[in-house]
């Protein structure tokens, strides 16, 4: 009886209904997504090629003296760093490596952009927070490979649409970050600022972005990661870098030089952690 009525209800058309979604916003939104790909990707071409211009002793020398610096005048970051991006380069990954971090910066930089003002709007707006709770939530479960069908219908493939995929991977915790940084200021100095007459604009500049640092920062580096995290994913539709090494030793079964590119993903990714995580110690 109950199998009776399940069957009873027709199959709604949840996926034939997106495809003609996603159709649609390609075709009447191609003189927007056209532009970006073709901007966007050549900028990003010329930031590698910029990059990658630069000889590797000079640039592992100055990530070493940024670290030494960053770390309050400390050995362990800049040590690492060394050990780390040489042995990259010893592996002749490091052209891989270039590519790798121009599309985590790029990725993250637009996150950070996009995330901090969206934050900004919820701390200000119940009604705002009420709207974006449910769309970062969605954001934050949706499988990561889900987001790469979109990127290929709007950008087609290429470095493009894996900033794409990453972006609305990462940004969330930005947004949310950003959000509870501005809300746990404390009352008495929002209290302060509105009797000194400071406007709007002077309070939330001047008192609750500086007040919300820490918190900010904190999500950002998690926006960070998480972007880092989509490299090998979005080297699935044709991303360049080290995701793309590990794909193809994935496919074809070879252990070793998969499990370089792999330790090479790992050597960035504690880079930039603690790159990020010492830009937010107070000294």
């Amino acid at each position: 009886m109950i199998i009776n009525l399940l069957n009873f209800v027709p199959t709604i058309p949840i996926a034939e209904g997106t495809s003609w979604f996603v159709n649609w916003l390609t075709n009447t939104f191609s003189f927007i997504f056209f532009p970006i790909r073709e901007h966007l990707g050549n900028f990003m071409g010329w930031s590698t090629d910029i990059l990658g211009a630069i000889p590797p002793v000079i640039m592992i020398a100055l990530v070493a003296l940024l670290a030494f610096i960053i770390t309050g005048k400390k050995f362990g970051l800049a040590a690492f760093s060394i050990v780390g991006l040489w042995l990259i380069y010893n592996q002749g990954l490091w052209d891989r490596l270039i590519e790798t971090f121009t599309l985590v910066l790029i990725a993250s930089l637009l996150s950070v952009i996009i995330g901090v003002p969206f934050g900004i709007l919820m701390s200000k707006s119940k009604t705002a927070e009420a709207i974006m709770k449910p769309v970062l939530d969605f954001m934050q479960t949706m499988p990561a490979f889900v987001y790469l069908i979109p990127a290929v219908a709007f950008f087609g493939i290429g470095m493009v649409p894996g900033v794409f995929a990453s972006l609305i991977f990462a940004v969330p915790p930005t947004v949310r970050f950003t959000n509870l940084g501005i809300r746990q200021v404390p009352n008495e100095l929002v209290e302060a600022s509105d009797a000194f007459g400071s406007t709007p604009t002077q309070k939330l500049f001047k008192v609750e972005l500086p007040m919300a640092k820490a918190t900010i920062m904190a999500g950002i580096n998690q926006t960070v990661m998480l972007a880092l995290s989509m490299v090998v994913i979005a080297s699935m539709i044709g991303a360049p870098g080290l995701g793309r090494e590990v794909v193809s030793a994935l496919q074809r079964s070879q252990v070793g030089p998969g499990f370089v590119a792999g330790i090479s993903i790992v050597i960035l990714a504690i880079i930039i952690d603690r790159f990020t995580q010492s830009m937010n110690t107070k000294r």
